[in-house]
């Protein structure tokens, strides 16, 4: 009788063990993510696990991009048709390793910077919350993203590296993959609006499983820039707006279908290239410039130039803007971190309603006249 229980108790164990494990039914579809302006990405909602979609990864791309992100509890009963997917991710992600600035403030308004254990170019970051953890040696430097310390990365073996592509031709990239990191095509750059950028910390939210904090999060960001926008409909005159500099000798600017050029239009300013369309930057002479903007009343954004002295110094005919004359040249490249962070980099895209509010107070000062800019200062 006991030989017979022992013998029943072992064919059960067994039976137990060899158990088949479940396929990801992709016919069980729950819902999918609500996204009000981002296209480079999309999230689907099954019973047990969800997958995120990078459809824009780089410009005019023309693969895209599916991970599974499962709980490690729904990850030991299913099996996967691993071929139909770039990555099998185990989320919320405990370690995680991003290549872009503007990732890190995302990872902050979601506190979960402490997940953070490697970057490329440590110095770039001007976070003061972040640069606590790099000098406390929890962020790890991994060198220059056009040639990332693979060696450190892989002893530092994070659940998933979060990176971004030009081209989709990454050799550093896919020296990762092999060793089995997962890598995500992270695409905000690439959307065409301050807002469709910004809410691309949902994209953050859904490997940390804190989707509802970053719709929180973005709803404010949103109704802040918003409110911003209809405040500046309220002003009077539409400053004529003058941007960039020369590098070697072309003068690079926004297009006027450009994110950079659509924060103009929303702050109620006169962009003196608003109606042109294109991708990229446009590519000027100076004579081209000088003529257009020779009188414009505001000069935004000219490179690294940090002082009207250096600008002259770098070029002499930048004396006969009257931007120049008048000292209505306005720069954010001297908000820097500690190391030389450039903070509007860092912060700029993932709160783009605080940009917007420091256009209007250096195009309309008397509509937010408390508002201290947090990004801009004009040239001294």
């Amino acid at each position: 009788m006991k030989l017979s229980i022992y013998f029943l108790l072992i064919l059960t164990f067994v039976s137990c063990k060899n158990e088949p494990k479940s396929k990801l039914p992709e016919t069980t579809e729950v819902n999918q993510m609500a996204l009000k302006y981002a296209e480079g990405f999309s999230v689907d909602y099954y019973e047990n696990y969800k997958v995120l979609n990078i459809t824009k990864p780089w410009p005019k791309a023309e693969k895209s991009y599916r991970y599974v992100l499962i709980s490690k509890e729904n990850m030991a009963k299913t099996t996967f048709a691993r071929n139909e997917y770039d990555a099998i991710i185990v989320n919320p992600v405990e370690t995680i390793v991003v290549t872009s600035t503007t990732h890190i403030s995302a990872l902050e308004l979601l506190n979960v910077e402490e997940t953070l254990v490697g970057f490329p170019g440590t110095d770039y970051i001007s976070s003061e919350k972040t640069r606590l953890r790099i000098d406390q040696n929890k962020v790890r430097d991994l060198g220059q993203n056009e040639g990332i310390n693979t060696e450190v990365l892989l002893d530092l073996n994070p659940d998933v590296v979060v990176g971004f592509g030009v081209d989709g031709v990454n050799k550093t990239f896919e020296v990762i993959k092999k060793a089995g990191i997962p890598v995500i095509y992270n695409g905000d750059w690439v959307e065409s609006s301050a807002l469709a950028k910004a809410e691309w910390i949902k994209f953050f939210g859904v490997l940390f499983n804190k989707e509802k904090e970053a719709d929180s999060i973005f709803n404010q960001i949103e109704s802040g820039y918003l409110a911003a926008k209809t405040m500046a409909k309220k002003a009077e005159s539409k400053p004529t707006v003058l941007s960039g500099a020369m590098e070697k000798d072309v003068w690079y600017l926004p297009n006027g279908s450009s994110a950079e050029a659509q924060f103009l239009k929303d702050a109620n300013v006169n962009y003196l290239w608003s109606e042109t369309t294109g991708n990229g930057s446009l590519a000027l002479s100076f004579e081209a410039v000088l003529v257009k903007a020779k009188d414009a009343e505001l000069w935004l954004s000219p490179s690294y130039y940090s002082s009207l002295d250096q600008l002259e110094k770098a070029n002499s005919l930048y004396t006969n803007f009257q931007a120049f004359k008048n000292k209505s040249i306005y720069t954010f490249a001297n908000k820097t971190g500690a190391t030389g962070g450039v903070l509007y980099y860092e912060l700029g895209t993932t709160r783009p309603d605080l940009v917007l509010k420091d256009l209007i107070k250096i195009a309309h000062p008397e509509l937010l006249p408390a508002h201290e800019p947090y990004f801009f200062e004009k040239l001294k």
